[in-house]
């Protein structure tokens, strides 16, 4: 039975509300007749640069997303269900296999979007160490199936595998992008609005406006990115008049924009303490409790993110509607013990710049209840690396708990499982992985949902995470520029109809 992008099957399960120095431009000629003809340039301004030179497979996934530059078979729409990117329809053929229907499209370098080409390019990821989070407690395989199809088989039944497939680490690209060891190289091989045409190692990418995309000419010429880990000189970029889009204000900075230009976004976005199971002071989980029991997440809220995030309740938040009404305690978790001047190393990232001041809070609280903890700050791709390694005692993470497939069960399995290619607090449980292994085999979208939430307790039960807060995104976008994407998953910013 065919099973339509707007399946029941999947749209309740993610029913979301909608929710410095000098930066030049990078047309010259953008105000002469010729650029009013063409469209304007986009200057934008983010602040994550590259952390594995633009491999879908990491990080970089939801830049190119972002940027126009990737898009995968499906897509979520503004309620968080599949919807067709790259595969104009789809069906399930039994439990275990979906055909999807390619629509006509090109590659970037200008050979089309065949059925083997997107096989190949799903095989790739399949592939790829780590893991994309998308994939994590899933294994499939692809193979052509005709002239338009794509034959999907799962190792196990897979429901929610069109909301799988919007991730943006299974972004397809064409057979040049891949090298000899699978590694994958997004620069002119995507198939989105915009194309990649010049990296300059983390400092900035010239994107040209892709002709030939399918889903008809972007009406900005291209993208200047250039990337500013400092949030006040993005601040101060957007307010001079330097660029015309800067994602991640600072709360701090928002009173300096103007109102027109600061745009706020709810998302499903929540920034937690990650403590170390598996080495360290943390692995004693009297101490985990001890630390989770000296954290105060309203001060949090109200102090460092001047009231533009929630107190966390859990690691889905309030825009995630559905899961306030299914949380329950957990219970059994160990007493917390004493400090007595365990020595901990704390770190964080600047690109986000409530993290540090967030930290400082941390360290100073839990320097209170008896630990004796050290900080440490870096730039993101300079830190990703050793918190995947366990280097750290604890770490402050902002994660997106929606942003990987759009599916509740998938972060769980990403970040929190033995084998989990996210798993930043080293946790590996037995509790746990079967209670997301439950929860990764049910259909039902209400059974799904309570077995998320069980997933969430027996997690929360660890103290191997400790969430803080629930933020609200502030999106800088000037008075000139529309159509920007301000989208609930962080996974777009710029689209076809985003212009200056």
């Amino acid at each position: 039975m065919r099973i339509p992008h707007s399946t029941r099957l999947l749209a309740a399960l993610s029913a979301l509300p909608l929710l410095a120095g000098c930066f030049a431009s990078g047309g010259a000629d953008d105000d002469t007749a010729s650029a009013a003809k063409d469209g304007a340039r986009l200057r934008v301004a983010l602040a994550f640069p590259p952390a594995e030179r633009l491999s879908p497979y990491g990080a970089d996934a939801t830049l190119l997303s972002r940027l126009g530059v990737t898009e995968g078979l499906t897509s979520l729409d503004a309620n968080g269900a599949p919807a067709p990117a790259l595969a104009q329809s789809w069906k399930r053929v039994d439990d275990r296999t979906w055909v999807f229907t390619l629509r006509d499209a090109t590659f970037q370098d200008g050979t089309r979007v065949t059925p083997a080409a997107v096989a190949a390019s799903l095989g790739h990821a399949g592939q790829a160490e780590p893991a994309p989070a998308a994939l994590a407690g899933a294994a499939l395989t692809a193979k052509a199936d005709g002239a338009t199809g794509v034959r999907i088989t799962t190792t196990a039944a897979d429901p929610v595998l069109p909301l799988r497939l919007t991730s943006p680490s299974l972004a397809i690209l064409a057979p040049k992008a891949y090298d000899a060891k699978g590694a994958a190289n997004p620069v002119g091989t995507a198939t989105g609005p915009f194309e990649v045409t010049k990296l300059t190692g983390t400092t900035s990418a010239t994107l040209d406006r892709f002709d030939d995309y399918w889903g008809g000419r972007a009406q900005a010429a291209g993208v200047d990115a250039r990337f500013i880990a400092d949030g006040t000189a993005r601040a101060n970029a957007l307010r001079t008049g330097e660029v015309d889009v800067a994602e991640a204000i600072p709360v701090a900075q928002a009173a300096t924009l103007d109102a027109a230009t600061r745009k706020e976004t709810a998302t499903t976005r929540t920034t937690s303490l990650l403590l170390n199971t598996e080495s360290g002071a943390f692995k004693n989980p009297a101490l985990r409790a001890a630390a989770r029991a000296a954290v105060d997440t309203a001060t949090l809220a109200e102090g460092v993110y001047e009231g533009h995030a929630d107190a966390g309740a859990g690691i889905y938040g309030p825009a995630v509607t559905w899961a306030a009404g299914k949380r329950t305690a957990p219970t059994g978790r160990t007493a917390p013990g004493k400090p007595a001047g365990a020595a901990v190393t704390l770190a964080t990232y600047d690109n986000r710049p409530e993290l540090p001041e967030a930290a400082q809070v941390l360290k100073q609280q839990l320097e209170k209840a008896g630990f004796k903890v050290k900080l440490e700050i870096r730039e993101y791709s300079r830190l990703e690396s050793d918190a995947l390694a366990g280097k750290f005692d604890a770490f402050v993470l902002a994660r997106n708990t929606l942003v990987d497939t759009g599916d509740p069960v998938a972060v769980l399995a990403s970040d929190y499982t033995c084998d989990g290619g996210f798993n930043i607090a080293q946790l590996c449980d037995k509790k746990v992985d079967q209670a997301v292994k439950a929860a990764q085999g049910i259909a039902d979208t209400g059974k799904r949902q309570d077995a998320a939430m069980a997933a969430e307790t027996a997690i929360l039960g660890t103290d191997a995470v400790v969430p803080l807060v629930h933020q609200r995104v502030i999106t800088g976008v000037g008075k000139s520029v529309r159509g920007v994407l301000l989208d609930p998953y962080e996974r777009t910013l710029v689209g076809t109809g985003t212009r200056r």
